[in-house]
């Protein structure tokens, strides 16, 4: 029985003819196109899931993980796409802020506590964690730079602005670059799993179809997103929420629902090493590649070039999110009360935002 049956979400499924439906005969209803592609969107995570654990049967957990977190993250780069078209240049600021919130703490929360509910204690490779950890706090600080001189330009020097983000975009990129060197060709050791998972063989698909379900399900995943991005606007106004709260809590959490699922599937099954890489490696494939990306094509296809100015509101979001990842993954040990801890921060934080006014 495949994972989707198990969980029961293939009745979700259902919702992708009809967001398309929605998209034609009720384009006046733009909340109902919205929550319709929503709901699309979770069945597609979910064959993400399944694929990405079957493709780390064979690669390890730090490849599974890493390969989860680039067709994961699809939706989100289509979402950012999508909405830069559109001129929404603060809601792709908050989507990528409530992303990195998504994954660090709710993800990581629910992988926690869902998996601390089975096992009384989970252990996880510390090394790995760490570096990773550091790698997402390391492009939070060079964040800071863009926002701190944002503060300080004026019009006639707005030209300086513009290439400060084009050369820390390309720090960013080289720095990611060099961090898929280092965690597959030099250093592979630091991430590997301490742990050796057995699966019984017939239960472990071939590879060619395991890489085709991914791909097709992250292309799904992405064409929702896309119809989905499209009703914000409309939806924003009919369900009575603020494009803030949509921006880094809606979109975020649909658009990472491959990566949240995953991170969760990973935990209840014990595998805190995997469950970390897709959580934690979200994350920096956000920060290093995502946001850098958006700035080099906003300069070709978007009406205002995008720029990594962050509010300092989403700065110390950000930094109070990697300063509380850094604490969690000291200990190389995981329970179920860390996961209550993830959880409520996250929490109070959706209650902020919900309650912040925005347009």
């Amino acid at each position: 029985m495949t994972l989707l049956k198990r969980i029961g979400l293939n009745a979700l499924l259902v919702f992708i003819p009809a967001t398309l439906l929605l998209e034609h005969l009720a384009a006046d209803r733009p909340a109902l196109v919205f929550v319709a592609a929503a709901l699309g969107i979770v069945p597609l995570a979910g064959l993400i899931v399944q694929s990405t654990e079957q493709i780390a049967h064979r690669t390890g957990d730090a490849i599974g993980g890493l390969l989860n977190a680039t067709f994961g993250n699809a939706p989100e780069l289509i979402i950012a796409f999508v909405a830069l078209r559109a001129g929404l240049v603060d809601m792709v600021r908050a989507s990528l802020v409530g992303a990195i919130l998504a994954n660090m703490l709710l993800g990581l929360g629910l992988a926690f506590l869902l998996g601390g509910l089975r096992f009384h204690d989970q252990e996880f490779n510390l090394r790995g964690a760490q570096m990773q950890v550091s790698l997402v706090f390391m492009a939070v600080i060079s964040l800071m730079v863009p926002g701190g001189f944002h503060v300080l330009v004026s019009e006639e020097t707005l030209h300086l602005e513009r290439y400060l983000n084009v050369g820390v975009a390309m720090v960013l990129l080289l720095s990611y670059v060099l961090s898929l060197l280092f965690m597959i060709r030099t250093h592979p050791e630091v991430f590997a799993s301490e742990k050796h998972h057995s699966e019984e063989a017939e239960h472990i698909w071939p590879v060619g179809k395991a890489v085709g379900l991914l791909v097709v399900a992250s292309l799904g995943a992405a064409w929702m997103s896309e119809i989905l991005v499209g009703a914000v606007e409309g939806a924003s106004h009919d369900l009575g929420m603020s494009k803030t709260f949509i921006g880094l809590v809606v979109l975020a959490v649909v658009g990472g629902a491959a990566e949240l699922g995953s991170a969760v599937a990973m935990g209840r099954k014990d595998r805190m090493d995997l469950a970390i890489g897709i959580a934690v490696g979200s994350s920096i494939q956000i920060t290093l590649f995502v946001g850098p990306v958006l700035v080099l094509a906003s300069l070709v296809m978007a009406p205002v070039p995008f720029v990594l100015a962050f509010t300092r509101g989403e700065l110390l979001l950000l930094f109070m999110t990697v300063l509380i990842g850094t604490v969690v993954a000291s200990g190389g040990r995981s329970n179920w009360f860390k996961g209550v801890q993830l959880l409520t921060i996250y929490l109070i934080f959706a209650i902020l935002f919900f309650l912040l006014p925005g347009g």
